[in-house]
């Protein structure tokens, strides 16, 4: 027997339905986690829903939730050190090069305690992918300006084409 009820959300009259065995998938920055066996009450006119308060839905759905960003942060920390290391940089030198932040907060990046710049994260992404790309990083940290390296001329005549 199908249980149903007044939807809490649009007032839709028998419209909430009652759900077990559920399985649903929580995505966060390219990582999943899978949530099994989940029950609760879903309205079939609005699409809301809610978890079943008499069992561990709502509590397993908001740890595996509740993980997945503390995960993303730590995969990211991890990459930022290995790139690091790969460029053979300290901490130290990685802030003044390339963060201008503190020492600690770049610290906290690598352990995943806190989620870096996205600007940050991309110059590391970068910079492991094109290692060459250092040396122009430390010469424009030394407050060296390479516009003026590279010429160009603007030539307003009007010339005809000549043709053979």
């Amino acid at each position: 027997m199908k249980k149903t009820e007044l939807c809490y959300i649009c007032g839709a009259p028998d419209a909430l339905s009652y759900f077990e065995g559920r399985s649903e998938t929580i995505s966060v920055k390219g990582m999943e986690r899978r949530v099994d066996n989940l029950s609760g009450w879903e309205c079939e006119v609005c699409g809301d829903g809610f978890w079943d308060p008499d069992n561990d839905s709502a509590d397993r759905y908001a740890e595996a939730k509740d993980e997945l960003p503390l995960a993303a942060r730590q995969m990211i920390g991890a990459e930022m050190k290995r790139t690091r290391r790969k460029l053979h940089l300290t901490q130290k030198e990685a802030v003044q090069l390339l963060s201008g932040g503190g020492h600690n907060a770049f610290s906290r990046y690598e352990r995943g305690e806190l989620l870096a710049p996205k600007p940050l994260v991309l110059l590391m992404r970068l910079l492991d992918r094109h290692p060459h790309l250092l040396a122009d990083a430390k010469t424009l940290a030394d407050g060296a300006d390479m516009r003026g390296a590279f010429t160009y001329t603007v030539n307003n005549d009007a010339e005809a084409l000549k043709t053979s």
